[in-house]
């Protein structure tokens, strides 16, 4: 974050940093989407087949793999499910949760038997009992074997109504649209919740404070104190301030290039760690990017 510091100073030495903040998942804020399968029907088919790989892998001789009648049964799933037989697809997807369940369980008495396989393996085991036992209402769920800690969050969209991923906070100044936090944020918050923290962050990546901040309607609620906080539909304000309040769509394009040009689409980093990592280096390939198109202009121009 230091080089965003450096690069702000150089690249907008005359502004004066009054920045709108808005966290855009796709209601309105940003969200990366992690590298998973998501519903439980091809997760059981996955499992399934980790669970036979694993056998074949340590001479583990099971009753039945299951492995050509589950991907019929995922077939013929997906036969169902298209033609809105729903009924059918239900009883076909309680089949190959059967088979799963009957493998893993096998899998487990053997491992129960070596000590050492059993230390290897307790982890990986536990996520996959975990998929098995989950229930509709349980939460958090696991939707993935080798990322557990993706959560479901609503888009609110008729094409697509969940995304499976985490949060990012996204603060930008507010006429060059420089980044000056992205921040992972784990555990699908309130967007109130995380304004201040997001405020924290960004002056002390530019050793600035932010007076104003500008920010859509999911802020409402946010109780920070001694800044000006202007959301999006608010009434009586003067026309300078109307104006600055419209820019707050302008941070919809900086989230796409970070998206299309970037690597804020789809995160291949594993685990939160991972997830913080990501967030951090889209904001800042975002800030090298424009440097460097200015740095181009400026080459034109002579």
């Amino acid at each position: 974050m230091k080089f965003i510091q450096k690069n702000d100073i150089i690249f907008h030495e005359r502004i004066s940093y009054k920045i709108y903040f808005l966290f855009q998942n796709f209601i309105g804020y940003a969200l990366f989407i992690s590298n998973t399968t998501f519903d439980h029907i091809s997760l059981y088919y996955r499992c399934l087949k980790q669970l036979v790989r694993f056998a074949k892998r340590f001479n583990i001789e099971l009753r039945q793999s299951y492995v050509f009648l589950s991907k019929k049964t995922l077939r013929r799933v997906s036969q169902y499910v298209h033609s809105r037989k729903m009924k059918l697809a239900k009883r076909e997807t309680k089949r190959l949760k059967t088979y799963f369940g009957r493998v893993l369980r096998e899998i487990e008495r053997h491992v129960e038997k070596d000590s050492e396989l059993k230390r290897m393996t307790s982890e990986w085991l536990s996520i996959l009992r975990g998929i098995f036992e989950q229930k509709r209402t349980d939460s958090p769920k696991i939707y993935s074997v080798h990322e557990p800690q993706v959560e479901c969050i609503s888009k609110g969209k008729a094409h697509k109504k969940y995304e499976f991923g985490c949060k990012v906070s996204i603060v930008t100044t507010h006429n060059q649209g420089f980044v000056l936090s992205s921040e992972a944020l784990h555990g699908n918050p309130f967007d109130g919740h995380t304004l201040k923290q997001a405020i924290v962050d960004a002056e002390a990546c530019s050793q600035k404070e932010i007076r104003r901040l500008f920010v859509d309607k999911g802020y409402r609620g946010h109780k920070v104190k001694g800044k000006e906080v202007f959301i999006s539909g608010k009434r009586k304000l003067t026309l300078h301030f109307k104006k600055m309040l419209r820019r707050c769509q302008a941070i919809e394009p900086t989230i796409g290039h970070m998206k299309s040009d970037g690597k804020l689409n789809r995160n291949y980093l594993k685990g939160r760690v991972g997830d913080c990592l990501n967030a951090i280096l889209c904001g800042i390939g975002h800030n090298i990017r424009l440097i460097l198109n200015h740095f181009d202009r400026k080459m034109q121009l002579v």
